[in-house]
């Protein structure tokens, strides 16, 4: 479809609900407030982690202890590819007799785009096809690992301050007469804050955080090696400035010392309305699988304006340029074009005469496609004045704008008002016919610079 091109994809912009200008093919459309959503006024949750390469799903506290990255599957450090498991035989010993040889199956780890192995840099072919392969070890690990556990330590302490804060005994509401019934729930309330209370340390304890080790300043550099000056520089064994930082932990210099990373585990993320609280897009949790079970893009729902044809735009000169309607639901749709209002003047560069009757656009039918003998203009009465054709759920209409600046892009703005039928009110169980509602929404479009 025309729309997701990225050429010419920010023409026709419509306001989202926060305020953001943004095209209909990235917006949410929410069928129980009625609001348009963009991707950044919805609440973004994250389902499954899964690696793209072994489709392996873990949970979110197992992903956090792996650190994010998939066991079993790994990336070549020199490209970025992933690295697949080659089998060989290698001659070893005979366990019964010495002096003879037997061949064995062993593995190693092999790029099929660059031809790195894992043989390149020394790490030992195993047994096993299933893993064992040697990493680096870094010399900061246990100074990383002592200075995490200080930092969740004072979490834990600010918990607990804060919780015994919270349930701290306040004074008793006891003295007041017993004939407004509130004996007994203080009494219930007291013991509710006594079970909890007893939850967290006493008032007289505190957690004890241990100190963690200040680091020491480095006072001297590591000197430069003489080789830098002496010895040529040959471009095939320097690692590249993107390979150093996909090992930031050493930054390799030499390609002799890239070791293989294991792969990073992706998510898939369901959008939810903040005001509603109600899924706007949650796909399916099979990793294999690029269905969704609930997908409400606005595409889908919100009549979508496109530009046709524009004519060359001078300053000050009325021309017509003709503009598409789409009606993306089954059901017909009455549309109203309307001036938008006066907050919007810093988008507009030039004036818009609407069309002042109603736009009728009909129902969405793949089948009417390909039905070429149905004059469909006679049968909706359309003027042809200001519908140039109809086709299907499509109409063509113009519109006269004439640009005010003499230089720049010519911009107009107009509020689009139409008939919605909310299919969320009526339930399967009952014969209720759907809620129709007036939605409206401002649509911005940019019609292309001014021609001198």
């Amino acid at each position: 479809m025309a729309t997701f091109k990225r050429i010419g994809i920010d023409r026709v912009l419509l306001r989202c609900s926060c305020g953001s200008r943004t095209p209909l093919c990235r917006l949410y459309f929410c069928r129980h407030c009625l609001k348009l959503r963009c991707g950044e006024c919805v609440s973004h949750e994250v389902d499954p982690h899964y690696c793209p390469n072994c489709l392996e799903t873990i949970t979110g506290a197992e992903a956090k202890l792996k650190k994010n990255r998939c066991a079993n599957c790994f990336d070549c450090p020199s490209c970025k590819h992933t690295l697949s498991t080659r089998a060989t035989s290698q001659a070893v010993p005979d366990p019964d007799d010495p002096s003879k040889t037997t061949p064995k199956k062993v593995y190693y780890l092999a790029c099929g785009f660059c031809r790195w192995t894992s043989r390149d840099v020394g790490i030992k072919d195993q047994p096993v096809a299933t893993g064992g392969w040697a990493e680096q070890e870094n010399s900061d690990f246990k100074r990383i690992t002592t200075l995490l556990e200080y930092y969740r330590q004072l979490a834990q302490k600010e918990k607990v301050e804060k919780e015994r804060k919270k349930y701290t005994r306040r004074r008793g509401y006891l003295h007041f007469s017993d004939k407004y019934g509130l004996a007994s729930v203080v009494a219930k309330r007291r013991v509710g804050m006594l079970s909890m209370s007893s939850l967290s340390l006493k008032e007289g304890d505190e957690v004890k955080v241990s100190d963690a080790p200040a680091a020491d300043p480095a006072c001297e550099l590591e000197p430069i090696s003489q080789a830098v000056y002496t010895e040529p520089l040959v471009l095939e064994k320097v690692t590249t400035i993107s390979q150093r930082l996909a090992n930031p932990e050493f930054q390799p210099t030499n390609r002799d010392d890239l070791y293989p990373k294991h792969k990073h585990m992706l998510i898939k993320r369901s959008l939810r309305c903040r005001e509603c609280e109600h899924n706007l897009s949650k796909s399916d949790f099979n990793p294999s699988s690029i269905k969704f079970k609930i997908q409400l893009v606005a595409i889908h729902h919100v009549p979508e304006i496109r530009i046709m044809t524009v004519p060359s735009l001078s300053f000050q000169k009325e021309s017509q340029v003709v503009l598409t309607l789409f009606n993306p639901v089954g059901n017909m749709t009455h549309l109203n074009l309307l001036p938008s209002d006066p907050e919007e003047s810093d988008w507009d560069t030039a004036t818009i005469e609407l069309p002042t009757c109603d736009l009728v656009l009909a129902a969405r039918d793949d089948a009417s496609e390909f039905d070429e003998g149905v004059d469909q203009q006679q049968e909706f009465n359309d003027d042809s004045s200001v519908i140039t054709f109809r086709k299907a759920n499509k109409i063509g209409f113009v519109v006269k704008v004439t640009p005010q600046k003499a230089v720049g892009e010519v911009k107009v703005s107009f509020l689009m008002k139409y008939d919605y039928k909310n299919m969320t009110t009526a339930l399967p169980g009952e014969n209720k016919e759907p809620q129709t509602d007036i939605l409206q929404h401002c649509v911005y479009v940019n019609l292309g610079p001014v021609t001198s």
